[in-house]
């Protein structure tokens, strides 16, 4: 009896077993569908992009010396004028002092030479007063001599002693124009002990490397004691890094259709300076601040057919320094009525791209579309699609065409549309 009921409740077990899995086998499979979603989408461009500071200022030396001391911290930010290394000053200064006594030597040549002309002239005025005064007596001793009233040698003193009045006045001549040879060479030389006064001072001011603009100061490539001089180098860099510029390249056709979207330059210009630039950085996180156009290279890149496009970012945190890699992406065009579908329901068979559309009856519909741009998760479709429709986006690799099967929403939807 027991061995009766037994084989009763195993037969039970296994029909109930077999009825189930035939339930299970005839269920249709449930997959993940979206709506192919119809709006306006913004085209974004990727370039590879490259920082680099507004202006980059190379701090050299000027003069050959030993650095003395170094004046400003690495990687700190320095202002306009600031100190950042000193040359040993004392050979330079000691050029500086003797410069100026060669000057004040000169100085005192020249003060000399006016004052021999001062002397000069005055004895000039003399020699014209004595010369005046010995050619009145030539005159006056003339008649006198021919009526027999004086001597012809009294004639003749009159008139050798005019003749000696006018070499006075010829010699004190010569002497000015001597004092103002020497007072023009005088001056000359004071000229020339002021230039290199000035140069030394000059070259003396150079043993102070300071910074010519405000920025961020880079890596010492001196250390103090280091004998440099104009051709050893820069001994660090200054890079002004807010507004910093980054560079990327865009392909001549790119540069092309860009322009030829425009009729005028002035509508050209507009657009570039519409242009709102974003910046991915290296770790995959958009730079929070929107960058501008600045302009592009002269020239296209005979090697790559590319052109250079610099861009600029704030970055009054300095986050951004000269060197960093990242991504420049910005929307050039829009196109209206694009469908949108998540690029997960596009698969690739030897080259077509297909989706599983869910018809009315929820059936499977296999088509070949033709996808164009991506728009970060999402896939524009060309052609194959209607706006509304459900495409399979989870599930897709256990469907054919004409299967049935249970749709439900794609729990990545919320996700890809917020994006």
């Amino acid at each position: 009896m027991t061995i009766g009921l037994i084989a009763i409740s195993v037969t039970v077990s296994v029909g109930c077993s077999k009825n189930t899995q035939a339930a299970n086998a005839s269920e249709p499979p449930a997959v993940e569908v979206v709506q192919v979603e119809q709006k306006d989408v913004p085209i974004y461009t990727e370039w590879i992009g490259t920082t680099d500071g507004l202006v980059n200022a190379d701090i050299k030396a000027q003069v050959s010396g030993y650095l003395q001391s170094q004046a400003y911290t690495e990687g700190s930010f320095v202002q306009k004028g600031q100190l950042l290394f000193e040359i040993d000053p004392r050979p330079f200064q000691a050029v500086v002092d003797q410069s100026e006594g060669q000057l004040a030597q000169a100085n005192g040549q020249l003060a000399q030479a006016k004052a021999q002309l001062t002397q000069a002239e005055a004895q000039l005025s003399v020699a014209e007063a004595n010369q005046v005064r010995t050619q009145l007596d030539a005159d006056r001793y003339v008649p006198l001599a021919k009526a027999q009233a004086i001597t012809q040698q009294d004639l003749d003193n009159a008139t050798q002693n005019n003749l000696a009045a006018k070499a006075q006045v010829q010699a004190a001549q010569a002497q000015i124009e001597t004092s103002r040879a020497q007072i023009q060479a005088a001056s000359a030389t004071v000229q020339a002990a002021k230039a290199a006064v000035e140069t030394a001072q000059l070259n003396l001011g150079f043993t102070r490397l300071i910074s010519p603009i405000d920025g961020v100061a880079g890596l010492a490539q001196q250390q103090v004691g280091a004998l440099v001089n104009p051709a050893s180098g820069a001994v660090t860099t200054v890079s002004t890094v807010d507004p910093i510029r980054v560079y990327f390249t865009a392909s001549e056709q790119e540069y092309l259709e860009f322009h030829r979207r425009y009729a005028t330059p002035s509508t050209l210009d507009a657009a570039r300076k519409g242009l709102k630039l974003e910046l991915i950085l290296a770790d995959g996180t958009i730079y929070p601040r929107v960058g501008s156009y600045y302009f592009a290279d002269r020239e296209v890149n005979q090697g790559t057919g590319a052109i250079r496009i610099a861009g600029l970012f704030p970055n009054p945190d300095y986050l951004l320094r000269p060197g960093q890699y990242g991504r420049v992406r910005t929307s050039i065009r829009t196109k209206p009525g694009a469908l949108l579908i998540p690029q997960r329901a596009v698969t690739e068979l030897q080259g077509a791209y297909q989706v599983a559309v869910v018809d009315s009856e929820n059936k499977i519909d296999i088509r070949t579309v033709k996808p164009s741009d991506r728009v970060d998760t999402q896939w524009i479709i060309d052609e194959g699609l209607k706006p509304g429709e459900r495409v399979v986006a989870e599930g897709v690799q256990k469907v054919r065409t004409g299967m049935a099967v249970i749709p439900k929403p794609y729990v990545g939807a919320a996700e890809t549309t917020g994006k």
